[in-house]
């Protein structure tokens, strides 16, 4: 059976936000920011009207998934050694003897181990995932979601599904 892939990378797919990650087990990078760029990829058969998937519909999704964390602090809520508290109007957050205090409002507490530019794309690559399940050939796709944090530095999950 053939398969097809339609690409996904529209200028509109950007957003900026503030991150910190961790590294080395016991390191943790500064507070700084990226304008991030999200790509999508879909491969599958095609259905009737000769589509993978509407680019339209695919963009529309997306573009739906990555703009609450346009312009938001990205904070980790699976990590074993950042603490998050949540106090009424803000977030309390602390690595170590490093401690943060943000506005909940700027806020994105998302439910991964580090916001490293992989687990975003899976993180929105799942979320995306869930948006698309109800298209007639979905359980046959393979799709794929790239997050670039510094102007050539992806980060990329997939997954492939047969039916």
């Amino acid at each position: 059976m053939s398969r097809f892939r339609v690409d996904l990378d529209k200028s509109e797919l950007v957003f900026s936000a503030a991150h910190f990650i961790t590294y080395r087990g016991d390191q943790c990078e500064c507070l700084h920011g990226h304008n991030y760029r999200v790509r999508a990829s879909v491969e599958g058969p095609l259905d009737d009207n000769g589509y993978v998937i509407d680019f339209i519909a695919l963009r529309d999704r997306l573009a739906s998934i990555i703009r609450p964390l346009d312009h938001q602090v990205l904070l980790p809520t699976r990590h074993p050694l950042i603490r998050l508290r949540e106090r009424p109007g803000e977030v309390l957050v602390s690595f170590g003897d490093r401690n943060w205090m943000f506005p909940r409002q700027d806020c994105v507490l998302l439910p991964v181990a580090n916001t490293t530019a992989e687990l975003l794309a899976r993180h929105i690559g799942r979320r995306l995932r869930n948006a698309v399940d109800r298209e007639p050939e979905a359980d046959r796709w393979t799709l794929a979601v790239g997050v670039d944090e510094n102007g050539g530095q992806w980060g990329w999950w997939n997954e492939r599904r047969d039916g």
